[in-house]
């Protein structure tokens, strides 16, 4: 399942500012500088439950479901509908109950006969939801009769429910068509534990069964599920499928809707893209994308695509990114339909990659299940990797890795900077615990570890590893053990040599949390250096006692070839290292880590960082962009914590005038961002300023404001960067090409480039008449663009006026207007993350407002709005009148049902961290770049004496 993913300058931007709850954990930075992967995973892990309270028992197991439902959405979207599942089960040990799981059903009735025949027997339903359990018990009524070990029964249960409203297992959805009617339709989202909703059934993900569907709806209807139909059993208004593969309850899905679909055929393979009609012209991409990346993975994996046809679908009300539904995955509409006309080289990448991340999950997670959910990340971590890889592979030359770098990389050495961090395989039981597993460290993490080890064991015994997992374990449920075996089985095949066992090298990164930190020491007389590790955390003074298996090499001045990303060497769970017969001089700068391939952060001796400074500033080229930019990333990291002067990194930046790549760009962003966020009300300000626009004048001027035809892909990300810091930093160009672009397309329609649009709306917003934002805010309320939409959301929180906000964030509760019920909880972050009118105007709105919008719909799995919030408010406070207006906000809604009792604390961890920030950085920030412009204005002085001198002499 994907997360909801964030591509880009400007929306990076959004989430690199967002906030969790989990602010109580003891850290030195704020926590808006954490990115947000899930924004469901927002409150502490409760307490661990007992195992045999949790888990259904193993005395029988499901072979076969048919499922029949009946539903009525054509009805103005009626929600109610029925169902009868016959289960085959196979009883494994003697047994005098049945026990599976059910959620919002009712009126059961239930018997049970063997499958070889004979009457059929009455049983008892009975719905056990102690602490959450939602286990129903069949009982018979004879307590002394049992089921015996090794016999067969077909379990047969009638029952009723109601499609649910909150984006979540059998669920209502709507759109308004072309004529402005609004059509409902059924679908499904069943990840982790929502298959129970649809139907009864052994709701684990090793439960494996075969699953034969029956659905009942108006014949003006069509029904589409993970198999193809059953021609002969079908009838109108009666939609039969084809029995499935072994498979999890919760890959089930079907869509009753009138859709319609584009579809095509590659290698034997039959796919189709549905949406709603009147999108057809948009489904383009998404078919075209599909067939290729399916056909990169099958060839990569050397393991065919396991069923005979593979759909995607649109759905208009969608909580998660999307769904790896086996033959049917969904999507928001946003990560499947393009316009060629209209939408943006973000939206097409996300398009790419999300579609890329739910088909490596046919694979893994469908074709291999897990055993549990404590092992999420070896489904997701390997589909955050192949949503990159696969997408590589089909378009080389996107350079998709530095998006990957620039995204999900960083996001997961920001996570895992807690001393609490969790590990990636992690003991979970009750389903709020399962839904806390879906963040950074099971997908961002896990993907960038995997991609390590693909590198450091090079790919070729990288990719027989998981040929061998994947046949070794398909159909079946798998561990990390089956992994790690697998990749070790590899190395024998291809006779890598590994310094230790693969089960212990792997395990090391699987089994604790963390990220570790290379300190580098040289000595410039023999050209050696050492290399120490230790756990990384954003406290400089914690100490912990965790050691990896580091696998790394290096790049030296004299000899700047980042191509070969293999290990080269190896911390071997060992504390400190030494590294000999090295070619360095004095006078090299050394790097480890080539293209920043590997997890973990490096710190050089100053003398190293003054050598790479220079080298940067002299020839930038000759260095990796990926290194570039964790250069920056790190420095950044190690300058705010105390471990090197800010100086250091200051320096460092100052080579950015001659950089064109959008990783280091996108890094050097994300520092000019959180400085910006924190001195922004500084009665200094002007000089840092004055020190970004140095930074990025040249560039800007390069890239400009207007979008080329034929550009490189990343050109088009890199721009919008540049034209963020630029107006950012004040440069007149920037903000006047910007607002001149907006007020062209308010007063004479001149449309704006779908790539410029974010940047354009957000800087021509700041200063805009109360004309120019009803346009872009009526634009919101028109749209039917799903894509088109967030950005504007996004941008209108950009606008510098309060009364304008004012009306913005309001409309989150007017039920009058167009927003959908997914959109009404994202309108504040984008006002409260853009400065302190935004976030004052926020808090008055929640003081206002509050008990309405604790109301919204959060969402399946979702903490409520109105906590989640207010916590992240408070990340962005930095002043002393905002944490007044802010508390005022807290003692308001403190107590009420809509916030949980651990609201202040949360609250107060983020402004006392943003407070010390403030306290440790401010002076030597603000001192340097004073020192940095009056050192310009002094050199400006003396040319210009220098050339005054000369033409006065050549006058003479």
């Amino acid at each position: 399942m994907s997360r909801v993913h964030i591509y880009g300058a400007a929306l990076l931007l959004t989430v690199l500012l967002a906030a969790t709850s989990q602010a109580a954990v003891v850290r030195t930075f704020p926590p808006f500088e954490r990115l947000l992967e899930n924004p469901n995973a927002r409150v502490a892990i409760t307490p661990r439950a007992d195992e045999d309270n949790y888990r259904l028992p193993n005395d029988t197991i499901p072979s076969h479901y048919a499922i029949e439902l009946t539903t009525n959405v054509h009805n103005n979207g009626e929600t109610k509908f029925t169902g009868i599942v016959t289960i085959t089960l196979d009883v494994v040990t003697e047994t005098n109950k049945i026990v599976i799981h059910a959620r919002q059903l009712e009126n059961f009735t239930a018997s049970i006969t063997r499958s070889t025949g004979g009457d059929s027997i009455t049983v008892k339903p009975t719905y056990d939801n102690t602490d959450g359990r939602e286990f129903l018990v069949l009982s018979f009524e004879d307590e002394t009769f049992t089921l015996p070990a090794d016999s067969t029964w077909l379990l047969t249960i009638n029952y009723e429910g109601n499609l649910r409203t909150d984006n979540g297992g059998f669920y209502l959805s709507s759109y308004t068509d072309e004529t402005g009617a609004t059509k409902y339709l059924a679908t499904t989202q069943f990840e982790s534990t929502d298959a129970r909703h649809a139907f009864p059934c052994y709701d684990e993900p090793s439960k494996r069964a075969n699953f034969t569907i029956t659905i009942k709806h108006d014949p003006t209807y069509n029904a589409i599920s993970n198999m193809p139909i059953d021609e002969e059993k079908t009838t109108s208004g009666v939609t039969v499928f084809q029995t499935t593969v072994n498979m999890p309850s919760y890959l089930v899905a079907f869509i009753v809707s009138e859709f319609v679909y584009t579809e095509g055929e590659l290698n034997g393979l039959p796919q189709r893209v549905f949406s709603r009609k009147g999108t057809e012209h948009e489904q383009e991409f998404a078919l075209t994308n599909g067939m290729l990346v399916e056909k990169r993975l099958s060839d990569y994996f050397g393991v065919p695509f396991a069923l005979p046809k593979l759909d995607q679908a649109g759905i208009p009300d969608f909580a998660a990114g999307a769904m790896e539904n086996w033959g049917l995955a969904t999507y928001r509409e946003e990560y499947l339909l393009y316009n060629t006309e209209n939408s943006t080289i973000n939206t097409q990448t996300n398009i790419a990659t999300v579609e890329a991340h739910e088909d490596a999950h046919m694979w893994f997670g469908d074709l291999v299940a897990i055993e549990w959910w404590s092992y999420l990340w070896l489904k997701e971590g390997f589909a955050t990797l192949f949503e990159n890889l696969a997408v590589d592979l089909a378009y080389p030359e996107w350079d998709i890795f530095q998006t990957f770098h620039a995204g999900s990389y960083q996001s997961a050495l920001i996570y895992d900077a807690s001393p609490n961090a969790r590990p990636m395989t992690y003991f979970v039981q009750k389903p709020a615990e399962i839904a806390l597993l879906y963040d950074s460290v099971s997908y961002a993490k896990a993907g960038s570890v995997l991609d390590m080890w693909r590198h450091a064991l090079t790919n070729t015994v990288f990719q027989r590893g998981l040929h061998n997992y994947l046949t070794f374990n398909q159909y079946k449920a798998a561990n990390e053990s089956h992994l790690f075996d697998a990749i070790a089985l590899a190395a024998r095949e291809e006779n890598h040599a590994v310094p230790a066992l693969i089960v212990d090298m792997l395990a090391s990164w699987t089994n604790q949390g963390g990220v570790p930190l290379l300190t580098v020491e040289r000595n410039y007389n023999d050209g050696t250096f050492t290399i120490k590790q230790e756990a990384y955390t954003n406290d400089k003074d914690y100490e912990s006692s965790k050691l990896w298996y580091i696998p790394f090499n290096f790049a030296i001045q004299s000899n700047p070839d980042f191509r070969n990303t293999e290990a080269t060497h190896y911390l071997v769970k060992e504390a400190e290292i030494s590294v000999n017969e090295t070619g360095l001089t004095a006078a090299d700068w050394l790097i480890l880590n080539k293209q920043s391939t590997g997890y973990y952060r490096i710190n050089y001796d100053s003398e190293n960082w003054r050598l790479i400074t220079e080298g940067l500033i002299n020839r930038p080229h000759k260095i990796s962009p990926r290194n570039r930019a964790q250069l920056i990333s790190d420095l950044y990291r190690f300058a705010t914590s105390g471990r090197v002067p800010h100086a250091t990194l200051l320096n460092l930046l100052t080579y950015l005038p001659n950089e064109d790549q959008y990783a280091p760009w996108s890094a050097a962003n994300t520092v000019i961002t959180l400085f910006n966020r924190y001195l922004s009300g500084d009665s200094e300000y002007k000089n840092f300023q004055f020190f970004v626009r140095e930074l990025v004048n040249q560039q800007f001027d390069k890239f400009g404001v207007n979008d080329l035809k034929g550009e490189q892909h990343l050109v088009k990300y890199t721009r919008n960067v540049l034209i963020s810091i630029a107006c950012l930093g004040g440069l007149e160009s920037c903000l006047t090409d910007t607002t001149a672009k907006l007020q062209a397309l308010v007063d004479d329609g001149t449309a704006i480039e779908p790539n410029l649009q974010s940047q354009v709306y957000c800087n021509g917003l700041k200063k805009a008449s109360d004309d120019v934002f009803d346009f872009v805010y009526n634009k919101l309320m028109d749209s039917n663009d799903q894509a088109e939409r967030r950005l504007l959301i996004s941008a209108l929180g950009c606008a510098g006026d309060a009364n304008q906000l004012k009306k913005f964030v309001s409309s989150s509760i007017d039920e009058s207007n167009g927003l959908r019920t997914q959109e009404r909880y994202t309108l504040l972050s984008p006002t409260y993350s853009r400065g302190e009118v935004g976030l004052l105007t926020s808090i008055e709105f929640l003081l206002e407002n509050w008990e309405k919008y604790g109301s919204l719909n959060a969402g399946f799995g979702g903490v409520n709005p109105l906590h989640s919030d207010i916590v992240s408010m408070s990340a962005y406070v930095v002043n002393d009148n905002q944490k007044e207006k802010l508390q005022e906000l807290v003692d308001t809604v403190k107590g009420s049902e809509y916030v949980s009792d651990t609201l202040q604390a949360s609250v107060d961890a983020n402004v006392n961290a943003n407070t010390e920030w403030l306290t440790e950085n401010r002076e030597p920030l603000m001192t340097w770049v004073s020192s940095y412009r009056a050192g310009s204005a002094a050199l400006s002085t003396s040319i210009f004496a220098l050339v005054l001198c000369l033409f006065t002499a050549k006058l003479l």
